[in-house]
């Protein structure tokens, strides 16, 4: 089981957790205590008016005849007490001595009861108690009493602590909304974080308390410094893309001169080999900082096209989806990542068949192919940038292993996720899963 600090209970629940238990443990005490010592007040201000009245009975009682004892002790009694003479010397039942009503004081008042083998007792009902007591007189006789009206009982009055914790409850609902407020520049924080590295990136006003406003500070300038990076890296491959497209297109020109038709195709396909691995590259070092916003696309006829022109350049490539499902997404990022799919179904598998579907709540765009698979253990290192799996495929390779890479990345950007696995039938399949609205 894990510790309490461990459990996602959130800031603002730990620190209203922390001053609830603060509250509890506080009023719980304080309302104990305050009625433990109202309690002993009144405890001692019974002792003291039972040990008056106990010093008169017995006096008067004992002074009676035996037969005029029982008249004498009715007229002792009052409302607050009841006198009874037993006429017996048989002691009796064990009563024990009580603490709720402090025994030791009513001897303090009345030292000359010591000697009587006093005898007092509550009976507990509730909140309530019933005292009862007897003591003996010199001729060995027994005196007993009861109180009229029931005493306060010395068990804890729990609706007590119950109505002082409302006050507490007040505190806490205060509490929780000055803690919201001193913790909205978190919030604000978490999700500045989040767009760290895209575009948009906001610059947060520093507010709230002084250590957060010094961590709003230093997330600031993180965030320039990044953002200067991310520039700075933006700009580089913009100019090593435009440095390294100039040659290239030289080459192609160039390669146009060559009188040998065999080898001018050789050339001419090295040259568009080397500007799909300068576009890939440049694809993948893009990050996820793309001007591209979402769009209605109909991703089926995006597939479909894709597709067919891979026929067209005479590949084995089939479209077998459905015909039209529209969905949100950047449809040049979304294009290049099935596009991607389809050329690796080819490359590898030696043929393609795509189709597009909505399956358990998802748009997928799934390719088959009849290659050799990837070995199991293999298959969650396809995505890694520049990863390659020669074993697994042909040694015919071309690239720089970014497809899947860019695939994955794209379908992230998009709230998805890229599944690869062999099909049980032999092959590979590769989806694209996208959550519908």
């Amino acid at each position: 089981m894990r510790d309490w600090h461990q459990r996602p209970l959130g800031l603002l629940g730990r620190l209203l957790a922390i001053l609830l238990l603060t509250l509890v443990i506080e009023f719980a005490a304080s309302t104990v205590l305050y009625e433990r010592s109202s309690r002993a007040l009144i405890h001692d201000d019974e002792a003291h008016r039972l040990a008056e009245h106990l010093v008169i009975a017995r006096r008067l009682i004992a002074a009676q005849p035996l037969a005029e004892r029982p008249a004498m002790a009715e007229r002792l009694t009052t409302n607050r007490y009841d006198v009874h003479w037993a006429g017996t010397t048989r002691m009796p039942p064990p009563l024990g001595r009580d603490r709720g009503l402090a025994y030791s004081r009513v001897l303090d008042w009345e030292p000359s009861l010591a000697d009587s083998d006093l005898r007092v007792a509550l009976v507990a009902a509730g909140r309530q108690a019933q005292l009862f007591g007897a003591l003996r007189l010199g001729d060995g006789s027994w005196l007993r009493f009861r109180a009229a009206e029931p005493v306060e009982s010395s068990q804890p009055s729990w609706h007590r602590i119950l109505i002082a914790l409302l006050p507490a409850t007040v505190v806490l609902i205060v509490a929780a909304l000055l803690f919201r407020q001193a913790l909205r520049p978190m919030g604000m924080l978490a999700r500045a974080a989040d767009r760290i590295g895209r575009s948009g990136g906001i610059t947060l006003p520093e507010a709230g308390p002084g250590e957060v406003r010094r961590v709003i500070r230093a997330f600031n300038a993180m965030q320039a410094r990044i953002d200067e990076l991310i520039n700075s890296r933006t700009q580089a491959l913009a100019a090593v893309g435009h440095d390294l497209r100039t040659p290239l297109a030289r080459l192609q020109l160039r390669s146009e001169a060559i009188g040998d038709p065999a080898l001018r195709t050789s050339v001419g396909g090295d040259v568009e080999e080397m500007k799909a691995m300068v576009q890939s590259l440049l694809s993948f070092l893009g990050g996820d900082d793309d001007p591209e916003r979402p769009v209605r696309t109909d991703l089926a006829v995006m597939a479909a096209t894709i597709t067919d022109d891979a026929a067209d350049r005479g590949a084995d490539a089939l479209y077998v989806g459905d015909d039209h499902l529209e969905i949100s997404v950047r449809p040049i990022a979304m294009k290049r990542a099935i596009a991607n799919l389809v050329e690796n179904a080819l490359h590898y598998g030696g043929c393609a068949r795509v189709a597009v579907l909505t399956e358990a709540g998802a748009a997928i765009v799934r390719i088959d192919d009849d290659g050799p698979g990837v070995l199991p253990e293999q298959i969650p290192a396809i995505t890694e940038p520049f990863a390659r799996l020669d074993p697994a495929r042909s040694r015919n390779t071309s690239g720089l292993g970014l497809g899947l890479a860019i695939v994955d990345r794209v379908a992230k950007m998009e709230g998805g996720s890229l599944m690869l696995a062999n099909r049980p039938e032999g092959g590979f399949r590769a989806e694209i899963r996208l959550p519908l609205p």
